[in-house]
């Protein structure tokens, strides 16, 4: 199996030895095989195209067939130390609902997305006039699956709402690295964004 990408290898280190985990959107079950390897951790990912299913168990992977957006009550309060979450809010229909439900089932929810207030898709935007894409936002309007486009702002209103904590936050740019203007101001030159976020 390749090397995970390093916005998951960031994911992967905020994951506890031996910790029980739930993938929402697993996809090909790489982050939970490299979880189960390194970290011992054990679990299940949720997923729901096929042929994510199939290569997750050609990974090893215990997979459940499931719709997030028909939300996690198959599992029970406080099942989990770990949810995870990774590029798939934008692509839900309740980012809050299931924000909500992951620490439900979890003691810590880690979450990841695409910020669309990224200065480049600004200026693709209002130069160009059209729906921006880039590498994490890489479908064309009329193919995508992302229907709830947010911001780094719009995110964290979004948990204080909520009355939920972040625990740490970490803003990366397109090549996954830590670029010191997205340290000074994440919502314009962050554009991927990782969050560690509990019940307050």
């Amino acid at each position: 199996m390749s090397p995970l990408r390093a916005d998951l290898e960031i994911v992967a280190n905020w994951v506890g030895r031996g910790d029980r985990v739930l993938d929402l959107g697993c996809g090909d079950g790489r982050l939970l095989r490299y979880l189960f390897d390194r970290r011992q951790a054990t679990g299940y990912g949720l997923e729901i195209d096929p042929d994510g299913i199939t290569r997750s168990l050609a990974n090893g992977i215990n997979v459940i067939e499931s719709d997030i957006d028909e939300g996690l009550s198959d599992f029970d309060t406080n099942a989990f130390d770990q949810v995870i979450l990774t590029q798939t809010l934008q692509a839900v229909q309740r980012p809050d609902q299931l924000l909500w439900e992951m620490l439900r089932v979890g003691r810590t929810g880690i979450v990841t997305f695409p910020n669309f207030a990224y200065y480049r898709l600004r200026w693709h935007l209002a130069v160009k006039g059209r729906m921006p894409m880039s590498h994490a936002l890489s479908y064309a309007w009329y193919e995508t699956p992302n229907i709830h486009f947010c911001t780094i702002d719009d995110f964290e209103a979004l948990c204080e709402q909520l009355s939920i904590h972040i625990i740490e936050r970490r803003v990366l740019s397109h090549d996954y690295k830590s670029p010191r203007l997205a340290r000074w101001m994440p919502n314009l030159f962050g554009e991927v964004a990782l969050y560690r976020i509990c019940r307050a």
